[in-house]
């Protein structure tokens, strides 16, 4: 009889052990499915804000894309024009060339969800591997681009700029009084001087275009991928 209660008590006991240990294990569940169901909440919000910050991203690198390659046009009309002769030159179509040329612009993005991932090392919130990816590889693209930018800017600055303002009657949209003006002489435009100032302004713009390096398509293409891949997972 002892050993009859003693087995049926040692039943009890194991099986008030596996309902604890199961009623534990429905707990935990529950937890991680809670706290996966804040973190796919919280992944969703920052998503949705990455995405609308690289679409206003856009916006502004497709208008750097367009001064560049509108001065880059102009740069090379004049260069299609030397060596200038003065006495036959279309001054209207010079001057007007010669401030589109004039134009420069910095990309400069907002980074604000970026550099909060970065500072706060919570690139781990995002799922989908390819996005985290791109994400991180973002700064070190952006910043091998906008060097180019930046030594364009500096260059155009310190030489071709001083340069415009000897010679010429400087300014932004008065382009029909650029040479109009008596106390110019007109043959600095024969120089090759200038020339080679015009020349050393288009390959800047060359440069930043992406002739070469494909800077500019790697990082239109960069955008393009994290708009993509953060709507993806908006929409799941």
């Amino acid at each position: 009889m002892e050993q009859n209660k003693t087995s049926k008590y040692l039943k009890y006991a194991i099986g008030e052990i596996v309902l604890v240990v199961i009623g534990i294990l429905i707990a935990l569940s529950i937890n991680n499915w809670n706290e996966n169901r804040i973190a796919r909440n919280k992944e969703k919000l920052l998503l949705k804000e990455l995405n609308t910050e690289f679409k206003q991203n856009k916006i502004e690198f497709d208008s750097a894309r367009y001064y560049h390659k509108r001065a880059l046009n102009s740069a090379e009309y004049i260069i299609s024009k030397f060596p200038i002769d003065v006495k036959t030159i279309n001054f209207d179509s010079l001057g007007l060339h010669s401030h589109y040329m004039r134009w420069y612009y910095t990309f400069n993005p907002s980074e604000g969800i970026t550099n909060a991932l970065s500072s706060s090392s919570s690139y781990d919130l995002i799922s989908n591997n390819d996005l985290r990816k791109t994400l991180i590889s973002w700064n070190d693209i952006l910043k091998d681009y906008q060097e180019e930018e930046i030594l364009a800017v500096s260059n155009y600055k310190n030489h071709l700029k001083p340069y415009e303002k000897k010679h010429m009657v400087f300014g932004w949209n008065n382009y029909k009084d650029f040479f109009n003006d008596q106390r110019i002489d007109i043959r600095f435009l024969e120089t090759l001087e200038f020339e080679n100032y015009v020349r050393d302004r288009h390959f800047d713009l060359k440069e930043i275009l992406g002739s070469e390096t494909g800077e500019m398509d790697l990082v239109l293409n960069t955008i393009n991928r994290i708009i993509e891949l953060s709507e993806t997972e908006i929409d799941d």
